[in-house]
Formats: C-alpha cells, sequence, structure tokens
C-alpha cells in the first residue's frame, strides 16, 4: 500500500473540497451533500490541515481556489468521477469472455447426472470458465462450504444460517443388477431380496448402508465399497446386485443397457438433494450463472428419478 494511504487524510474530504470548489459555496455545497454549514467548514479546515496549503481564498460572498487549490481539484476530479462510477454503475458480466474458476463441491451421485452436463452447457455459453470439482458429502459439506467453494450439490443435513438452500429433486430407490446372472422377478419379495449377494456404497467404510438403517436388517454384502463411480463395472458380468438411487441407476445404464433394474420390497425415502451456496454469493454474476445452469440440469434430470 502506498505509504501516503496512512497519513492524516480522510478520503471523504476529497468528496466535500470537489462540491465547495464546483459551487463556489459553503451553503451550497452543504445542501448538496445534505450536510450542515459548519460540517462542511470543518470539513475544509481538516482538508487544509492535512494537506498543509491554504486551498480557498474568499471572493465577495463566495470561495475561489487558490492555485494550490487549482492543482488539487484538476487532478481530483476525474479520478472522484471514476470512482463514483464504479461503485454506482452495474458490473457488465459476459459469460462468454468470463475466465473465472469456480469451486463446486459435488457428492458421487451428483458427478453422475451433473458434471457431464454442466461442462456441455458451459462449452455453450462460457467457454472460457473452468470448474473445480472438490468431493463433498452430507457430513462434510458445511465445512467444504466454510472453507471456500462457491456452490455444492449433495444431500444435506442442518446447515449454518449464512448457506443458502435450494432443494433440486427427491429420487427415490431402486435394486441394479446384470439378468445374465442374476434372475429376479418384477416385483421380488423380501425374501428374494435379502438371498441375493449384494454390493453396497459405504462411507463409513463397514458392511452397513442404508438399508441396514431403514430396514433394520442386515444383507449378505460380499463388497463394499466408497463410490459409485466404479458400481456399474462391479455388478456387470457378476451376480451381485446393489441398491442405489434411481439417477445412479439411469446413468450406471446408459453405458450398459444390458443391466436391470427392480423395484425394493420395501420404502426408503430418499432425501432431497440441494443446490448450497454461501450467502456471501448471492450477488457473484458468474455464481448466479453456473447456479441457473445446475438448477436447469436438475429440471432435464428430474424425470427420469
Amino acid at each position: 500500500m502506498n505509504a501516503s494511504y496512512g497519513r492524516d487524510l480522510d478520503l471523504n474530504l476529497l468528496r466535500v473540497f470537489a462540491v465547495v470548489a464546483d459551487t463556489g459555496s459553503v451553503t451550497d455545497a452543504a445542501r448538496q451533500l445534505y450536510l450542515t454549514q459548519p460540517a462542511v467548514s470543518a470539513a475544509l479546515r481538516r482538508l487544509t490541515a492535512a494537506i498543509g496549503a491554504p486551498l480557498f481564498v474568499r471572493r465577495g460572498r463566495g470561495l475561489e481556489l487558490t492555485g494550490r487549490g487549482q492543482r488539487l481539484h484538476a487532478t481530483l476530479v476525474p479520478h472522484l468521477q471514476a470512482i463514483l462510477d464504479a461503485a454506482l454503475s452495474a458490473p457488465q458480466w459476459n459469460p462468454a469472455t468470463s475466465e473465472r474458476t469456480l469451486r463446486l463441491g459435488v457428492s458421487d451421485v451428483a458427478e453422475l447426472w451433473l458434471l457431464p452436463a454442466l461442462l456441455r452447457a458451459l462449452a455453450r455459453e462460457a467457454p472460457r470458465m473452468c470448474v473445480v470439482a472438490v468431493p463433498v458429502r452430507f457430513r462434510t459439506v458445511a465445512a467444504a462450504l466454510a472453507s471456500g467453494l462457491d456452490a455444492a450439490v449433495t444431500v444435506a443435513d442442518e446447515l449454518p444460517a449464512t448457506v443458502r438452500r435450494q432443494p433440486l429433486f427427491c429420487g427415490s430407490f431402486v435394486c441394479l443388477f446384470d439378468p445374465r446372472h442374476t434372475r429376479l422377478r418384477r416385483a421380488p419379495t423380501l425374501e428374494e431380496y435379502f438371498a441375493l449377494d449384494h454390493v453396497i456404497v459405504s462411507y463409513n467404510g463397514d458392511l452397513r448402508g442404508i438399508v441396514e438403517d431403514v430396514v433394520r436388517r442386515q444383507r449378505k454384502v460380499r463388497c463394499s465399497i466408497s463410490t459409485f463411480a466404479t458400481l456399474g463395472a462391479l455388478i456387470d458380468g457378476s451376480a451381485l446386485v446393489a441398491t442405489v438411487p434411481t439417477t445412479v441407476a439411469a446413468h450406471i445404464r446408459e453405458t450398459r443397457s444390458h443391466l436391470a433394474t427392480r423395484p425394493l420390497p420395501f420404502e426408503i425415502e430418499g432425501s432431497p438433494t440441494e443446490l448450497l451456496w454461501p450467502s456471501s454469493a448471492d450477488d457473484d454474476d458468474a455464481c448466479r450463472f453456473v447456479r441457473g445452469k445446475i438448477v436447469d440440469i436438475a429440471r432435464a434430470e428430474a424425470p427420469k428419478l
């Protein structure tokens, strides 16, 4: 920072000076600035003391700039106007030219349906923007947002009041399997379901998943993994079955269409997937643009759920 910023000079005094110089009158300047005459006079005295030279001389009923005042006025006015314009003018943000990099937290489920569609949308409308995808889960998203994420898409529990949240959709669960190796009726019974060998996604790194928590009955778990990313490859060509959100099943079947789904023999109430962002990013044009794209993509995905 320039050393002159440390001097005893209130920059508000310069605005008072400029208005007095333009009007030639303390009274008229006070009226324009919505200040009292004594307040304007006091501001001029403080500015004169800070600069160390007189800026005005009295001429009749008005004030006239001294040579020092004229030089200050000539230098100040263009910069003061530029500052006012910058403060009051609406920013002109253009997605086509923006080079912003946004940090987006995504759950492993959201990675499947969101990131490919979002990158395609950005390639069309904001080709210079970049996305840094950060893995988040419902237990970690609050800390991740507090650490600088611009937005996140995941399931979440309670969050601080500083986090904005918008529900995107609430999906259900299905049983995903390879019909070449596992036979399942269109409506499997509870006993048929629990007789199968299962692969589960466990964020705790154990043999318990959402079914164990909801139904209170342990499946025959042959494999527990930490992400949905490899689930399709594990099911394909094996007798393993997986209980997954419908959006995960739909995206796995886009590349493995020979896999099949069946309804579960019990109800699992899914939690809503939400768009989350810090309140400080409410009026950030780039963040608003990307949030809008995420909402559009979620609406397009919702019928598949």
